[in-house]
């Protein structure tokens, strides 16, 4: 269960996850051994998945970002979604409802790598169909929520 200290705690490391115990400590006005002892909890209980950097994808050379609704059979959408979820260029695969299976949200360098990686998607045993959205401008892009 997490309590009102253990979210103060998540939303301090979703500021800066740099932070050390004892800066987070201070900042709360508790012990370093309880922020510690917080923060493993938290990661045992699996609701603390890693620590990593926010990064500008553009400035890294992703400056293509995708929405790619997947059509797949029914049997095989579990397999399909994990097999997609494999690649490097995949940020967020969602098994949703409606028109489409599955969703993927992926960036590339160029056209050239999504149209491979499209085409990948198509020849995966079970895909019937995929329809791809270029983003035409990142307005937000952060999933880090208040909690």
């Amino acid at each position: 269960m997490v309590d009102e200290l253990d979210r103060k705690i998540i939303s301090i490391l979703q500021k800066d996850a740099r932070l050390s115990y004892r800066e987070i400590a201070k900042k709360l006005g508790i012990a370093v051994g309880t922020v510690y002892n917080r923060l493993k909890k938290l990661e045992e209980e699996k609701v603390i998945l890693g620590f990593s950097p926010k990064l500008d994808y553009s400035k890294l050379g992703y400056d293509l970002t995708t929405i790619i609704g997947v059509r797949a059979q029914g049997k095989r959408i579990i397999e399909i979604e994990r097999e997609i979820a494999k690649d490097p260029h995949v940020a967020c695969v969602y098994d949703v409802t409606g028109e489409y299976d599955i969703i993927v949200i992926a960036k590339f360098r160029g056209r050239e790598d999504m149209n491979k990686f499209v085409k990948k998607l198509l020849r995966i045993d079970g895909v019937e169909k995929t329809y791809t959205h270029v983003a035409m401008e990142v307005v937000k892009e952060d999933l880090t929520l208040e909690v």
